[in-house]
C-alpha cells in the first residue's frame, strides 16, 4: 500500500473515500455493462459496476415510450450466455426486455452500485492505475467515492443523453414540447396536432402512436432515410440482410434489399421520404445511421392519416414555420431527434476517444484502447455490437488478470472490493 503514499493523493483523500478495485470499473449498468459483468464472471474476474441510475437499463425503464419493441428478432438482441426464453416473441416488448434483463442481472448476480455519478475518471501514469471519482445523484452532501482500478471500461453507451436542437422562437411556443424520452404514449395528446421532430425508427413509431391515439401527427422529414420492411416474406429483413452478406458483396447486397423494399413498400418519395445514395447496409456500416424498420407507419403516410413536412425554419406562438414557407399550427411537439454520448463530461482522455465521445478507431478496433482503457457498445451496431464486445473485452482482461494473480481456475467470489483505510 505504501504506493499510495504520497502527499496529494492523501489530501484528495481527506474528502474522498478511497476504494481499490482488484478488477476493472466498468462505468453503466444497460445492457452493455450487463453484458460484460456476465462474461467477466465466467472469466472468474472481480469487477465493480457504476451507474448513475438507480435501475438497471435506465434508458429502456426511464426513457421509452410504451408500445416500443425490439426491432430485431430476438436471437439478434439476446446478451452472452443467456438466450431469451422460448415461450418469448419474435420481437419482445420493452415490458419482456426489461424482465430478461432483470433475470440477467440475477442469474449472473450481477450488482451494481447504483445513484453513483463519474465525475471525472483519469489515468494516472505514475501510478499506472485509473482514477474513477464519483457523486451520489440522490444526496448532494454525500463523500465522494475515488476507485482505483488497472483497467476501465466505458460502458455508458452511444445514447446516454437526449439531444434537442434549439430552434428560433421554441421559447415563445405555447405548447408542449418534450424529447422523445419523455414521451410515454399519446393518450395525452387526443385530439390534438403534434408535430414530430425526426424521422427514424422512434419518430415513425411517435407518429403512428399518437394517430393510434386519435391525434393529429405531423412527422418532420429534414433529412434522406432508408425505410424498409421489417420482414421480407415473412423472413427478418436483418436476418435476410445477414445472410446475404455471407456470399454477396455489400454494394450487391443494398441493391437486393432495395428492390424488395420497393415491391413491398413503393416507392417511398412520393410521399416526402426521400432515400439516400448509400445503400441501407453500406449506410449502417460507414456511418452508424439505421434503417427505418415499418411496422405500419408507412401506411398511415400513405393514407394522409400521418402528414410528412420539411423542415422547421421557426417556432411561432400557435405553431411552426416551415423551411418551404408554410405555417402550420400545432398544440404540441415532440423532438425524436436521438441522443449523445455523455463520455467527454467526465473521461479525461482525448487519445482514443473522440470530441463527440465516440472512438477515433473505426469497427473492428474500437473495443481497446491504450493502459487498460475498454469500451462495450461503441460499435453502432446495436445489441449485438455490444455482446460481442463484451465477449472480447473480458477476455482480454481475463488473461492478464490471471497471469498477473497466478489463478487457473475461477474463483468462487465475482465481486471484491476493499477500501483503503
Amino acid at each position: 500500500m505504501a504506493i499510495f503514499g504520497s502527499s496529494s493523493y492523501q489530501g484528495d483523500s481527506a474528502s474522498r473515500r478511497c476504494v481499490w478495485v482488484n478488477g476493472p470499473v466498468i462505468v453503466g449498468a444497460g445492457p452493455s455493462g450487463l453484458a460484460l459483468g456476465a462474461c467477466l464472471r465466467e472469466q472468474g474476474v472481480p469487477y465493480v459496476i457504476i451507474e448513475k441510475s438507480n435501475c438497471i437499463a435506465s434508458l429502456w425503464q426511464n426513457r421509452t415510450y410504451d408500445r416500443l419493441k425490439l426491432h430485431l428478432p430476438k436471437q439478434f438482441c439476446q446478451l452472452p450466455r443467456l438466450p431469451f426464453p422460448d415461450h418469448y416473441p419474435e420481437y419482445p416488448t420493452k415490458k419482456q426486455f426489461i424482465e430478461y434483463l432483470e433475470s440477467y442481472a440475477n442469474h449472473f448476480d450481477i450488482n451494481p452500485q447504483f445513484s453513483e455519478c463519474v465525475v471525472s475518471a483519469k489515468y494516472e501514469p505514475t501510478l499506472g492505475l485509473w482514477r474513477v471519482v464519483t457523486g451520489s445523484t440522490e444526496k448532494a452532501d454525500a463523500q465522494k467515492v475515488e476507485y482505483l482500478c488497472r483497467w476501465l471500461v466505458v460502458a455508458t453507451g452511444e445514447n446516454a443523453e437526449p439531444v434537442v436542437p434549439e430552434i428560433e422562437g421554441m421559447g415563445e411556443f405555447k405548447g408542449k414540447v418534450i424529447h422523445a424520452s419523455e414521451y410515454k404514449s399519446g393518450e395525452c395528446f387526443r385530439g390534438k396536432k403534434v408535430l414530430v421532430v425526426g424521422c427514424g425508427n422512434s419518430g415513425m413509431e411517435i407518429s403512428l402512436d399518437l394517430f393510434n391515439h386519435d391525434a393529429s401527427p405531423f412527422m418532420v422529414c429534414r433529412n434522406s432515410v432508408h425505410v424498409m420492411p421489417r420482414e421480407i416474406y415473412g423472413k427478418s429483413t436483418f436476418e435476410v440482410a445477414m445472410m446475404l452478406m455471407r456470399w454477396l458483396p455489400l454494394w450487391l447486397v443494398d441493391k437486393i434489399l432495395l428492390v424488395l423494399a420497393w415491391l413491398i413498400l413503393g416507392n417511398t418519395e412520393k410521399y416526402g421520404i426521400k432515400r439516400p445514395s448509400m445503400g441501407p447496409m453500406e449506410l449502417k456500416n460507414n456511418e452508424g445511421k439505421t434503417p427505418v424498420l415499418d411496422i405500419g407507419a408507412l401506411a398511415k403516410i400513405r393514407s394522409g392519416d400521418i402528414k410528412v413536412v420539411p423542415g422547421v425554419k421557426n417556432f411561432l406562438r400557435d405553431g411552426v414555420e416551415l423551411v418551404d414557407g408554410r405555417q402550420l399550427e400545432i398544440d404540441a411537439a415532440v423532438f425524436a431527434t436521438g441522443y449523445r454520448s455523455n463520455v467527454p463530461f467526465w473521461l479525461k482522455e482525448k487519445e482514443f476517444f473522440d470530441a463527440n465521445g465516440f472512438p477515433k478507431s473505426s469497427f473492428p478496433h474500437c473495443w481497446k484502447g491504450k493502459s487498460g482503457l475498454y469500451t462495450v457498445g461503441f460499435t453502432r451496431r446495436g445489441l449485438a455490437g455490444a455482446s460481442s464486445d463484451a465477449v472480447k473485452v473480458a477476455a482480454d482482461i481475463g488473461k492478464i488478470w490471471k497471469k498477473d494473480t497466478k489463478i487457473t481456475s475461477v474463483p468462487r467470489l465475482f465481486r471484491c472490493r476493499s477500501s483503503l483505510v
